[in-house]
């Protein structure tokens, strides 16, 4: 008979391929590894601590995505952020305060929660809050940023906290990231990738693929690139359309095949960097991991959402622990229905059955 797929299993196995691969990439970086020795040790007490919900029947995800604002200073070709108003250009009302950010940080520690992904908007419009990351050294919280806010008072923080990693927005070369991201974002990323170099701090690199850029940003003079500036992880996030004039960019098994085979190979060719695919290969994963399964996201106000492209929800983290928001009545109707598991055509099946998703919380 073949084995039950194990959630908790699959998830743990990830988390330690990753921090294995961190560790290996940081070899050359004395405070970098000591960080990331430390952070080996604090996820296998992580993992235990899920595991021992897990035998509870209760299942705790490894990583979490807190989107800390819905402010940002670009306007980017195509952003679904903007497009699901998730993003605006109005002052923030009504935000998480700093306080109430370190409350979730910190009960997500209590809980085995290992990896929070700080994005927005810009995250790092809230320095506040990313200071108070900062102080939860058992948590690694990479940095979704485009890059334009890293400032002096940033390189010292990076520097004092290592578990603040960094992950700059890069479209491929100067052509490509200039043209969704704005003219001249694409030379201030350089720069910035060479001031953490000379000032030995890592840094990661996030890159949206589409039908466009697919072969670019597994190519070997952007690698080459990214690495001799001291890039230590390339987080590779499959484009989710955000209209029908924008559905020809997102990738189709045709590109996904051809990312999945690249992925092998650089992982095995350029071990000084960490390779991650979200959402990846959704078979090996027993279908989608969003709504707690791996991850779940908590938007800017505090909603409890599946996903940042599944941006509904039934609870807020205002009114409840972080614990109780996973156990919500949609968290609970998507893990235990088939809408995760289902076959879809793009690379987001919460995104692509959103009204599936919608039509459960007008059932509540």
């Amino acid at each position: 008979m073949e084995k039950a797929f194990d959630i908790h299993e699959y998830m743990a196995k990830g988390v330690e391929r990753v921090v294995t691969d961190a560790l290996r990439a940081t070899l050359k970086n004395p405070k970098e590894s000591a960080f990331m020795a430390k952070f080996a040790i604090a996820s296998r007490a992580a993992s235990k601590r899920r595991r021992a919900f897990e035998d509870n029947g209760e299942h705790i995800p490894p990583f979490l995505i807190a989107s800390i604002t819905s402010k940002c200073n670009l306007h980017c070709a195509g952003c679904y952020s903007r497009c699901s108003s998730a993003t605006a250009d109005t002052e923030p009302v009504s935000q998480l305060t700093d306080d109430e950010w370190l409350r979730i940080f910190e009960e997500a520690g209590r809980l085995g929660i290992c990896f929070i992904l700080l994005a927005g908007g810009e995250p790092m419009i809230r320095r506040g809050v990313i200071e108070k990351a900062g102080t939860v050294r058992d948590i690694l919280f990479p940095i979704f940023t485009n890059g334009t806010y890293i400032d002096e008072e940033y390189f010292a923080l990076l520097d004092k906290c290592r578990n603040l990693l960094p992950v700059m927005s890069i479209e491929g070369g100067r052509e490509l990231t200039d043209s969704r991201r704005g003219s001249g974002v694409y030379d201030r990323l350089v720069k910035n990738m060479d001031e953490f170099k000379k000032r030995g701090l890592i840094f990661g690199a996030s890159v949206t693929v589409t039908t466009e850029n697919y072969k670019e940003v597994t190519s070997a003079p952007l690698l080459d690139s990214l690495s001799q500036r001291g890039c230590k992880a390339i987080i590779y996030v499959e484009y989710v359309p955000v209209s029908e004039d924008s559905s020809p960019l997102a990738p189709t098994d045709k590109e996904r095949d051809y990312l999945t085979d690249a992925l092998v190979r650089l992982r095995d060719e350029r071990k000084e960097v960490v390779f991650i695919s979200f959402p990846g290969d959704e078979k090996s994963s027993g279908g989608c991991v969003a709504a707690g399964r791996g991850f779940f996201h908590i938007n800017s106000h505090g909603g409890a959402e599946p996903c940042p492209f599944s941006p509904f929800c039934d609870v807020n983290v205002k009114d409840t622990s972080l614990r109780e928001a996973m156990r919500s009545p949609l968290f609970t109707a998507l893990r235990s229905g088939d809408i995760l598991l289902d076959d879809h055509e793009g690379g987001c099946v919460l995104y692509e059955k959103r009204e599936l998703v919608r039509s459960l919380l007008n059932k509540e």
